[in-house]
């Protein structure tokens, strides 16, 4: 099994395909942690991230941000993730503890969790004036071959893509991971046709993570008989962007009347992050300091 998160690019030899592949088993295991998502909630969400994170591999600016939507009017709700350019993302799902039955033994049913009669939005923020926003209806919400869809429909890129998350009985994470390939202007049937093939034989990506070691092996075997070249490996990992101080701000924004009813029904104010479930609690000496904090300070 692979063992640590990380992404790998690369192409073909005569750059008429490009190849992302991710391990994201410790990402998701940690999504699922914070939220206490189910089986197939862990599933869902899990591949949102993950396909989140391979396209935020192409993010270039320091602060520069990608957010992937997935709502399907199913019992899930909204699923989101947000990641940088430095591989680091995070996600929530609207209803962490929505399940179903499998679709067969071993097989998640991620798309009726998801539901097929939604959307799929691409948000990318490159620090101009507005970010960029795709969007297309689901195929099915299974979140692959909806991501594939979009690709082809918003960026006219010919794409195949493969998305994983393999679920232990106890509810831990046992792999997870992605593989997006996509054709350049005026790739070659030959070279299409043998990497199909080669993709067929890998079998689930799941499956694929969970039994190799590395993912230099995994694109080995996928680029079988094709020369080829590696790109780009980067770490990936699970953080949120929330802090104490953040929210400390956020609070102090409320008015005086806001925050004394607050103060005397609860006798204190405790804010829980959506992305990551870490709670935050602040006392009224607390928020005072920050309303009397002076801009800059």
């Amino acid at each position: 099994m692979i063992k640590k998160d990380y992404l790998i690019k690369a192409v073909d030899a005569s750059k008429q395909i490009r190849i992302i592949l991710a391990s994201t088993t410790g990402v998701v295991e940690e999504a699922h942690h914070r939220h206490q998502t189910s089986a197939t909630a862990s599933a869902a969400l899990g591949r949102v991230l993950t396909a989140a994170l391979m396209m935020g591999s192409d993010l270039k600016g320091e602060a520069d941000a990608l957010t992937l939507r997935v709502n399907g009017n199913g019992p899930a709700g909204s699923i989101v993730a947000t990641v940088d350019a430095a591989g680091n993302g995070r996600a929530l799902i609207s209803a962490p503890q929505a399940d179903l039955p499998p679709k067969a033994p071993g097989k998640l049913d991620v798309g009726g969790l998801v539901g097929p009669t939604g959307y799929l939005e691409v948000i990318r923020d490159m620090g101009l004036k507005q970010p960029f926003k795709g969007q297309v209806n689901l195929l099915s919400g299974e979140i692959a071959e909806d991501l594939a869809q979009y690709y082809m429909q918003s960026e006219q890129i010919p794409s195949l893509v493969a998305l994983g998350v393999l679920v232990d009985t106890d509810l831990s994470i046992k792999a997870a991971g992605g593989l997006i390939i996509q054709a350049m202007p005026g790739a070659q049937d030959d070279l299409l046709s043998r990497l199909e093939e080669n993709v067929s034989r890998l079998g689930p990506i799941s499956d694929v993570i969970y039994r190799h070691e590395t993912l230099e092996g995994v694109l080995a075997e996928l680029m079988a008989g094709i020369a080829y070249q590696q790109l780009d490996s980067r770490p990936l990992a699970f953080k949120c962007k929330c802090s104490r101080e953040r929210l400390g701000i956020v609070i102090s924004s409320l008015s005086d009347e806001e925050l004394a009813d607050i103060y005397e029904a609860e006798g204190g104010l405790e804010i829980t992050c959506n992305f990551c479930n870490q709670a935050y609690s602040f006392n009224k000496e607390e928020i005072d300091a920050y309303k009397n904090k002076q801009p800059g300070e």
